[in-house]
């Protein structure tokens, strides 16, 4: 039932995407917020019990609620409720119209235009960057992020869902990348920043969490695109990132796609409330630069951002085909 759930959560995100401002994010922020005034007092241990409650919490709800389903109504049911958890954390829609709008704007020669919307989604000071850096930017943010909304949680939702545990993964993956991002931007507030404690256990949960769907994510862009290239800029070129999991999906999608990509980052706007980006969903700023060199292609050019877009929703009907043949074979077994 995994394959019907994610299909008609993706199909639904595609007809009515799910607004930037509501209830479910304003639940969740107040959540998170609440767990980090509360159990965040500066020692060691309480990141860990911070962490714990913010995610946790919201994992084992999702999961009651599925099993409570399943057992007094029957399994459409609880078919119905995965589709509803995959719904608000699952879908290209939830960031794509910032990668259309910059996209838009290199096609009709607006370099200025797309500057701006990069500065503006990113929270960047963007106004010196020539055209092939603009799309260079582009393209990383935007595979980060579609790996953190769709393949992420494809890759979690899956594998708990094997054993049962329905929408679970998906809530523990979406908010795991949450606190995470979160308390980073909850640091820079002027008003009760969170502690180095909450922050080192989101951050090691975070990367641990991570390890394996990036990999996943990383073999899916390898198997659609160029695959020789793409394993060898992973095997060569993911150190260039300061973060080893966005390391490995840059590097894949670079060897890919045959696109360079890496080098320096943009410098962060001071924002006044530095929490307000927290709910976008979008990856921090400087987590994806490091004046590290770049990895070998081609310069980067907007005909590139096509090949991303390809190579990408090529990765979606792979996986879904391979979901399917997977629930016929647990159907027909």
């Amino acid at each position: 039932m995994s394959f019907f759930a994610i299909l008609c959560a993706l199909l639904i995100e595609q007809v009515r995407p799910l607004a930037y401002h509501n209830p479910v994010y304003g639940v969740v922020l107040a959540w998170t917020r609440w767990t980090s005034r509360n159990f965040d007092a500066g020692k060691p241990h309480h990141g860990w019990v911070a962490w714990g409650l913010a995610v946790l919490v919201p994992t084992v709800l999702a999961l009651g609620v599925h099993w409570f389903l399943a057992l007094a109504l029957g399994l459409p049911f609880a078919v119905l409720w995965s589709v509803a958890v995959l719904y608000v954390t699952l879908g290209f829609r939830q960031f794509s119209h910032h990668f259309t709008g910059i996209r838009d704007a290199l096609d009709v020669g607006d370099e200025a235009l797309a500057r701006s919307l990069l500065a503006h989604w990113q929270r960047v000071d963007a106004a010196d960057l020539p055209r092939s850096e603009i799309v260079r930017h582009v393209i990383e943010h935007s595979v980060i992020a579609a790996h953190r909304h769709v393949f992420g949680v494809l890759a979690w939702f899956s594998i708990l869902a094997a054993f049962g545990l329905g929408p679970a993964g998906a809530v523990f993956y979406r908010m795991s990348e949450f606190v995470a991002r979160y308390w980073a931007h909850k640091n820079n507030a002027s008003v009760q920043p969170s502690s180095i404690w909450v922050q080192k256990a989101a951050d090691q949960a975070w990367a641990l969490i991570d390890w394996l769907p990036a990999r996943i994510t990383a073999i899916g862009f390898a198997v659609v695109g160029s695959f020789e290239e793409a394993i060898d800029c992973w095997r060569n070129d993911a150190r260039r990132f300061p973060s080893e999991n966005d390391g490995v999906i840059l590097a894949a999608t670079s060897g890919a796609v045959n696109v360079r990509l890496g080098g320096g980052a943009l410098s962060p706007v001071p924002l006044t409330d530095p929490l307000s980006q927290a709910q976008a969903g979008d990856p921090l700023a400087g987590n994806l630069g490091l004046d590290n060199g770049s990895t070998p292609g081609r310069e980067p050019e907007p005909a590139h951002l096509r090949s991303v877009v390809g190579l990408v929703w090529r990765s979606v009907v792979m996986w879904m085909v391979l979901l399917a043949l997977l629930t016929l074979a647990r159907l027909l077994g």
